[in-house]
């Protein structure tokens, strides 16, 4: 078993908290020392209260979502011998209201171009399979009950 860790830091400082007029600008702090400014969403509370410019839990999810279907897809291009030059992803979350009334992200979408290089890509059956495979190895996808959809988009180079 690994552990792996995360900090928040918030402060109230001088500010009002009862009336709800108080900033939601945190600090996120990982286990390795990178340090990201966090807030709520700007969807969810308005400016000034929460900050556009930190990333909000929301955003998080659907990156460590992302990010752990790369970091999976890219180790299985690697033992098929296949050369990944360059890896985008435009991954979108949606929030939406579950049976209960509360808000939850019901959908994340996917959205992965690949550049391959070396001595070939694979076919587009290929890439759709490492990218299914990708999706059931990743260790984010399977713990969430979330639905995670992958739509590979075609590479533009």
């Amino acid at each position: 078993m690994s552990l792996h860790t995360a900090e928040i830091v918030w402060s109230r400082d001088d500010q009002p908290f009862i009336d709800k007029r108080y900033s939601r600008r945190h600090l996120i702090r990982f286990d390795g020392g990178i340090e990201v400014a966090g807030s709520s969403s700007p969807h969810v509370v308005p400016l000034p209260y929460s900050a556009a410019d930190a990333v909000d839990p929301e955003e998080a999810f659907v990156a460590a979502l992302a990010a752990c279907h790369m970091l999976t897809f890219l180790q299985l291009a690697a033992l098929k011998r296949l050369v990944v030059d360059r890896y985008e992803d435009a991954a979108e979350g949606e929030l939406a209201r579950n049976a209960d009334g509360r808000m939850y992200i019901a959908r994340v979408t996917l959205r992965p171009s690949v550049h391959f290089g070396g001595e070939g890509a694979p076919t587009a059956a290929e890439l759709t399979a490492l990218h299914h495979a990708a999706h059931e190895q990743c260790f984010i996808a399977n713990s969430v009950l979330t639905e995670v959809r992958c739509e590979p988009r075609l590479s533009t180079e």
